[in-house]
């Protein structure tokens, strides 16, 4: 097995280093982050999809967690993010488009 590089040595160092631990509890409410965006194009559209609850926390990273509607879904932990805010029903109240002027 070949040695790496001096600098491949650094660049992984310094990308393990900025990877956040987060540690979620059971019944905390999450945020899950989107990254099929770029399917429904839209330069506003938040990524951030939720709230969500969690049910269950998993030895590997992978959180379950659930929605308002339809059943448990596992997920990476990486992608979730804690909710600070209280959760309220969120629905889409007006759709307003801009006309060309």
């Amino acid at each position: 097995m070949k040695a790496q590089p001096l600098y491949k040595e650094k660049i992984n160092k310094w990308h393990d280093a900025k990877i956040l631990k987060r540690e979620f509890k059971l019944g905390n409410w999450v945020l899950l982050y989107n990254s099929r965006l770029r399917l429904f194009p839209g330069k506003l559209k938040s990524k951030w999809s939720g709230p969500f609850r969690v049910t269950r926390v998993l030895t590997n990273g992978a959180i379950e967690v659930e929605g308002q509607e339809g059943p448990a879904f596992k997920v990476n932990g990486q992608r979730l993010k804690l909710y600070f805010g209280e959760f309220q029903e969120i629905s889409l109240v007006e759709v307003v488009y801009l006309e060309d002027a």
